[in-house]
């Protein structure tokens, strides 16, 4: 008898075991059918997966040209600095602490709607402007930082040669500020590279406008961000790693 209400108990709890079983079994395959879903809708369906490279596309072009028009700007502004003429000075410190204490994306929007709002130009130029004009107060801060790193002697050096205060400073104390700066300059490339994202403010389909662009199509507004997201990780985790292999190479010739 015992044993076969035990036997019972057995088949009972086997039933139920299967049950939950095959519950977990439908919920799991309801799961990854979701998953297939999402990335079906937006990543898949109607080659949407090429918004998503053409707005990277427009990420690196901006972020390309707008760190060569920082990198310039940034220099020229140092020199002011540094250049000892006090107008010059006054215009630069203002300028870099205009810049630097006032949040970018009202810098963009006034200089998209303020600067150019009634004049038809390419929104690619307006954000390489914008992102190279906040970039450069920064830059000049990195470049002046190195510059006033390389030891005095140096310079007296320079000058004890025969060169002049450009030719020292051109020759002699840049080439070894550039190298103090390097990974600062770095870090402000890949900064510059995730603050294009501001740029969807002015409708211009970078890489996050691009997500946000498939998100109104499908009403999906996870998997287009984090798609937008991994792209983001890819880019700035091979550009840290070129930028470090670099840095490391600086270094080792210093060391010869």
């Amino acid at each position: 008898m015992g044993a076969t209400q035990a036997a019972a108990g057995g088949t009972v709890f086997d039933q139920w075991w299967l049950a939950i079983k095959d519950k977990a079994l439908a919920g799991n395959l309801d799961f990854w059918e979701n998953i297939y879903k999402e990335i079906y809708q937006n990543i898949l369906f109607n080659n949407r997966w090429l918004n998503y490279l053409k707005g990277m596309g427009i990420t690196l072009e901006v972020s390309f040209f707008a760190a060569l028009f920082g990198l310039f700007l940034g220099m020229l502004l140092a020199m002011m600095r540094l250049s000892g003429i006090r107008p010059l000075q006054k215009i630069a410190g203002v300028y870099v602490g205009i810049i630097r204490g006032t949040p970018m994306l009202l810098q963009v929007l006034i200089i998209n709607f303020g600067l150019f709002g009634s004049i038809a130009i390419d929104r690619v130029v307006i954000g390489v402007i914008a992102c190279g004009i906040n970039s450069a107060a920064y830059v000049s801060e990195i470049i002046r930082s190195g510059i006033l790193s390389v030891d005095l002697g140096q310079t007296e050096a320079g000058r004890s040669l025969g060169l002049s205060s450009w030719q020292t400073l051109r020759l002699i104390v840049f080439p070894q500020a550039l190298k103090t700066a390097l990974p600062s300059l770095c870090n402000e490339f890949i900064t510059l590279i995730k603050e294009t994202s501001i740029l969807a403010y002015i409708a211009l389909t970078e890489l996050t406008k691009a997500g946000d662009y498939i998100r109104s199509k499908t009403y999906s507004a996870f998997t287009p961000y984090i798609v937008s997201g991994i792209l983001y990780l890819i880019v700035t985790g091979v550009l840290t790693k070129l930028l470090s292999k670099l840095e490391r190479r600086l270094r080792q010739g210093d060391n010869r």
